[in-house]
């Protein structure tokens, strides 16, 4: 019988990136991403009081103020092209972007700013969407718009507007998630079909059809998160990420590399809508690297993950949550799929984003 060889050796060494100039590749939550922020970013920002490492960088950060008082803070920019798509427009993918980011960190959002960069000659009824989208989005996702900015740059120098928005929840005492948490034997659960974000955008940008309805996933995930850490409740959760910007593929190797264990997912058990599967089998896709903007990836200790499960299968947005797979001590760092013939793939962190401006 002939060994199976070690995994974290197949996958082919990455070419030299040394890049004079920013490139669409560094903005996609991939490798290139990643060497921006650990070579240019952290450098320049160390020193400061709560400067921390690569490893511990997530969206958002949990801030301990006072003995008991502890706050969860994140901010993104969305320049999604096109603005409008399926089920959504650049304003509510702003607000539950970052809901969520702070919602997977087990804080309870409350409050956003909003930075508005508009370009001359924007639509104002266009914009009156938008904004009229974000307040109903902010009121659904339970948080309040409470400050903001608006900027005005020549014609030709935007693309129509730009959103950041900044978020702050309020962290439960106590609660610890991250990499640190992760250990060999937790369950890998998924709160849902993937895909469906990168692909509606996807649709309109490109002026296909693919013979079937398709919109965003874009949802706020306060309630599945709470379910799983809110109110004192011990499901075992080591760590959660929303898998946006390089897909589920992104977030499990974040995962399996900053914990320095491995990942194994069985590919079969990943949710994939039709839809997705056919678009991305017509344009050369995986789907695990496709953005999504309304879903959860949570490890969890393996007694409790039926538990978990059950918790997050009670709420909306998590309806359709499966285990999708298995932390092992086995290839650290490097997230492997088991296929439907048998055999085996290393699922590796995107270089850039099969997919650009996608939010």
């Amino acid at each position: 019988m002939t060994a199976t060889p070690d995994p974290a050796a197949w996958s082919c060494p990455a070419p030299l990136r040394d890049q004079p100039t920013v490139v669409l590749g560094h903005g996609g939550g991939g490798r290139l991403s990643a060497e921006l922020i650990e070579h240019l970013f952290l450098p320049a920002f160390a020193g400061t009081p709560l400067a921390g490492t690569l490893a511990e960088l997530g969206d958002s950060a949990v801030l301990d103020l006072a003995p008991g008082v502890r706050l969860a803070f994140s901010t993104d920019s969305y320049v999604v092209r096109p603005r409008f798509f399926p089920g959504g427009n650049i304003g509510d993918l702003a607000v539950n972007g970052t809901v969520n980011d702070l919602a997977v960190s087990g804080a309870v959002p409350f409050a956003l700013s909003v930075g508005a960069i508009l370009e001359e000659g924007l639509d104002l009824e266009e914009l009156g969407v938008i904004a009229t989208t974000m307040g109903a989005a902010a009121r659904a996702a339970g948080v309040s718009l409470v400050t903001g900015d608006t900027k005005v740059v020549d014609a030709g120098h935007g693309d129509g507007v730009y959103l950041n928005t900044a978020g702050i929840g309020l962290a439960p005492a106590g609660l610890e998630l991250g990499p640190g948490r992760i250990r060999p034997g937790d369950a890998v659960l998924l709160s849902g079909p993937i895909g469906l974000h990168g692909i509606a955008v996807l649709s309109v940008r490109e002026g296909l059809e693919f013979g079937a309805d398709i919109a965003t996933d874009s949802a706020p995930v306060t309630a599945l998160t709470q379910a799983l850490v809110g109110g004192g409740a011990d499901l075992g959760v080591s760590m959660m990420r929303d898998p946006t910007r390089g897909g589920v593929a992104a977030t499990l190797n974040e995962m399996a590399r900053s914990s320095g264990t491995g990942i194994e997912i069985i590919e079969g058990a990943v949710p994939v809508p039709e839809v997705v599967r056919a678009a991305c089998g017509l344009l050369g896709l995986d789907p695990l690297y496709i953005a999504n903007e309304g879903r959860v990836v949570a490890v969890v200790r393996p007694e409790r993950a039926e538990q978990a499960l059950a918790a997050m299968r009670g709420t909306a947005v998590g309806a359709q949550s499966v285990r999708i797979g298995t932390v092992t001590d086995e290839h650290p760092g490097v997230v492997v799929a088991r296929t439907g013939i048998g055999g085996s793939r290393v699922v590796d962190l995107p270089l850039a984003e099969q997919l650009p401006r996608i939010c």
